[in-house]
């Protein structure tokens, strides 16, 4: 839930597009159809509201701010197909029994939460259509945009990443002092690791980019031997020289398949929780950083 400060916060960092033809079009390079249900984050001044209301069968409207709130519920008063809700998006309860898709301009600030409160649900979106900031929307969608990283690496399996469309720092009141972008996330219908081999994905993708040393064969030292490393890498085509960031996710699978079947168990425990144990990490920093 959100603290008084942080309610300031993102009172501030709403930055929201004015433009009816281009929310109409960004709609429009979506695949959100007459039989969809939508929910939209933030439902700001019904700008994006009142596009998707024409497309889809339902719109749920998420918002915390409650002046907000009300001006949406004047606004679409007698329209069937929309349900306008106060309340933090953080705290809503994503639905568990139907599929929906998300469609949002999101506030900058908390792009990291909500992103992660949607892949992460137990029934995530079918399609998350989202505004966001350029650096960030890389960072999610990794190759061939920027270099997997490894929050890139841990949701492809997952999930597609594609950046539909580049917006300009004018498409929004206030202007952005930073680069936006559409991005769409599509939930796989046929995910890329197995069920019972994901925590393992997890823990050997965390071990890598958090152990120290600059490139693949400093990283990868304790759970493959030199041999190894030099045959994966004269197999799959990188150099032994190269930081984990410059391997395509392709590379990854392959280079997790050997993992996989070719250490033994005993180097396989060397792995064990490490997400947890950096997600822990993460966390620390994160709590300083707010307490700041």
């Amino acid at each position: 839930m959100l603290n008084k400060d942080n309610q300031i916060k993102l009172q501030y960092s709403q930055n929201f597009l004015y433009s009816k033809k281009l929310v109409s079009d960004l709609i429009g390079q979506s695949n959100i159809c007459k039989d969809d249900i939508v929910i939209e984050i933030g439902g700001g001044r019904g700008i994006i509201t009142e596009q998707l209301v024409k497309k889809c069968k339902k719109v749920y409207v998420i918002e915390y701010d409650f002046n907000l709130y009300k001006s949406l519920k004047d606004k679409f008063y007698d329209i069937k197909n929309v349900e306008i809700i106060h309340g933090d998006f953080l705290e809503f309860e994503l639905p568990k029994e139907y599929r929906y898709k998300i469609f949002s301009n999101i506030p900058y600030n908390i792009t990291s939460a909500i992103l992660s409160k949607l892949i992460f649900a137990d029934n995530p979106p079918d399609d998350i259509y989202i505004i966001l900031q350029k650096e960030a929307a890389e960072k999610y969608a990794g190759k061939p945009y920027d270099g997997e990283s490894m929050r890139s690496l841990l949701l492809k399996p997952y999930f597609d990443f594609e950046i539909i469309r580049n917006l300009k720092r004018t498409d929004f009141n206030p202007v952005t002092s930073v680069d936006s972008v559409f991005l769409q996330i599509k939930k796989r219908e046929n995910r890329l690791i197995r069920k019972d081999k994901g925590n393992l994905y997890s823990d050997f993708i965390a071990y890598i980019f958090s152990n120290t040393g600059k490139d693949m064969k400093l990283r990868c030292k304790h759970i493959f031997s030199y041999k190894q490393i030099k045959r994966l890498s004269n197999d799959i085509g990188f150099k032994m020289t190269d930081s984990p960031t410059c391997l395509s996710y392709e590379q990854w699978l392959k280079v997790f398949q050997y993992f996989v079947i070719g250490v033994s168990d005993e180097k396989k425990k060397l792995v064990n929780n490490s997400y947890s144990k950096l997600m822990k990490e993460q966390d620390k920093i994160d709590k300083l950083y707010r307490s700041r």
